[in-house]
């Protein structure tokens, strides 16, 4: 009987025939992997020479395995190189032992390795980019006889630089999500088609990933600031994600859902994930912090713990995203926010593995990233973003500037209010249909801000300390108002920030005022 089992290498999850045989092999994989195959075969047969595919497959659906196979197939049945492509080293370790294992001689091209003979036996060679790049332009590495190049994590816009150096190979580029983070930089600018895979439902409904259960906290993030990358900068995110009440949400939402399973934690930045560690280790917990400062010792400890460890946490940060799949995960939990639908996708992917006993996992979202993406098994129409990105890339952009929440520790100091949110793109269209004016817009939002500082303060003094926490939310109120009213110069903008800060701080002394008088005519 043809069996497969688990191999951990670099604790990344392989199928592994016993049988070494190209029938026994087919034999070991999945019906769509065979199907999937198949497919890219045809396509690379009816595209002719250097013809580029982009295949889309979810985390957890064995893309590996499917390369692998292709590459195996490919230099048997056409005597010719194939190169694969990663973006770090440990997944040219994984990429390598991946493919001996499916029967494929292969090399790979590191710091040591300076020259390929072209007497050399090996079928097949894994290298990163940068290294890769740097062998070809000192000509070092000869690449005419090269007939498939496969580049894992495609979405990665490193690669590209690479493409043309390989006159006469064709191309399989490999991703669960093809959509460039980069919008000028779009997938099809490098690929000719796109060949669909098994989507994340299916897989769950055929029992090849587990079900997730998701968990979502409305957090205020109107204090993130987006870097040049177009993500939420790690600064930004360390101060809302470290402080008291947002450690304090994390853990009570741990203790709720994910108590006593195996969890991992996603952190933006180092500062934050190393504060979950303290907050955890001393509530009694078992938690390791890992990041990609960690000497390459003490992660392979930490991870060997991760895994014989029943209900262990691991709290990291840039590093657990790819080349980890750790089956026994039981809990996501997604410490922070993103606006990157790869990132999305590959950390709740680490949860999805299936083992006997295991149907589902957790997810619990606490970066409002569920209402970013949608639900990570949601059907997603990847022929169309793959053909129109710059509409995907508006979607998502105008999701993330309309992003309008009080940070939670701001909240508590205006406890006594209870309505504190403004919609004002909703107010403006509102205004424009009753007939109003589009400045009552800003008159009505003056009014709330001013009674969020009255009623949560004891004197005048104490509600203008109030209205200086505000700094922030006038801003963005003021410039959705901007949007609303069409195009103003910045000055324009900037007075009206003046002008609204100067009209509620006359509210709040005359609020003050009133009420004052009130209680002495008591």
């Amino acid at each position: 009987m043809n069996k497969t089992f688990p191999l951990l290498q670099g604790y990344r999850i392989m199928q592994i025939p016993f049988q070494s045989s190209e029938q026994k092999r087919k034999n070991s994989l999945y019906p769509y992997q065979e199907n999937d195959i198949e497919v890219l075969f045809e396509k690379l047969s009816n595209g002719g020479n250097n013809h580029r595919v982009l295949y889309q497959l979810a985390t957890g659906g064995g893309k590996t395995v499917i390369f692998s196979e292709i590459a195996n197939r490919y230099t048997q049945k056409y005597k010719k190189r194939v190169i694969v492509l990663t973006h770090r080293h440990e997944l040219c370790k994984q990429t390598s032992n991946a493919l001996k294992v499916t029967g494929v001689n292969n090399k790979m091209i590191n710091s040591a390795v300076k020259r390929i003979a072209k007497k050399e036996l090996y079928e097949c060679y894994v290298a990163m980019v940068e290294t890769l790049k740097n062998r070809i332009n000192d000509g070092l590495i000869g690449t005419e006889n090269v007939g498939l190049v496969i580049i894992d994590e495609a979405h990665h816009n490193s690669f590209h630089k690479l493409l043309g150096k390989f006159p006469n190979a064709s191309v399989i580029g490999v991703t669960a999500t093809p959509f460039s983070a980069d919008v000028n930089l779009p997938m099809k600018q490098f690929y000719h088609e796109l060949v669909i895979g098994e989507p994340i439902g299916a897989l769950i409904e055929q029992g090849f990933l587990a079900k997730p259960h998701t968990y979502g906290y409305d957090v205020e993030l109107n204090t993130l600031t987006r870097g040049i990358n177009g993500d939420f900068t790690v600064r930004s995110s360390d101060e809302l994600y470290a402080s008291e009440v947002m450690l304090e949400l994390l853990l009570h939402a741990y203790k709720e859902h994910s108590l006593g399973k195996k969890t991992l934690i996603f952190n933006n930045g180092i500062f934050t994930s190393r504060k979950v560690f303290e907050l955890f280790s001393a509530a009694g917990l078992p938690i390791r912090h890992l990041d990609n400062k960690t000497d390459a010792a003490s992660r392979v400890e930490i991870l060997k713990w991760f895994k014989k460890s029943k209900g262990a946490i691991l709290t990291s940060v840039s590093i657990l995203t790819t080349g980890f799949d750790e089956p026994s995960v039981q809990s996501v939990i997604l410490n922070r926010a993103t606006t990157s639908l790869t990132l999305y996708h590959q950390m709740i992917g680490r949860g999805a593995r299936k083992l006997p006993g295991k149907k589902k996992f957790n997810i619990i979202d606490l970066g409002n990233n569920t209402e970013r993406f949608g639900e990570w098994d949601e059907p997603i129409d990847w022929k169309h973003v793959f053909e129109n990105p710059e509409i995907y890339h508006h979607t998502l952009n105008k999701s993330v500037e309309d992003i309008h929440q009080m940070p939670a520790e701001m909240r508590t100091r205006f406890s006594n209010s209870k309505e504190i949110s403004f919609d004002v793109l909703s107010a403006h269209q509102a205004a424009i249909e009753n007939g109003k004016k589009a400045k009552t817009v800003l008159r009505d939002s003056i009014h709330q801000h001013a009674l969020m500082c009255a009623n949560n303060a004891d004197s005048v003094c104490t509600a203008m300390e109030l209205f200086e926490v505000l700094d922030k939310e006038i801003n963005w109120r003021i410039k959705q108002y901007g949007k609303c009213i069409g195009t103003v110069s910045k000055n324009y903008i900037k007075w009206l920030g003046e002008d609204y800060r100067v009209r509620v701080k006359v509210l709040i002394e005359k609020i003050m005022s009133r009420r004052a008088l009130m209680r002495t005519a008591v």
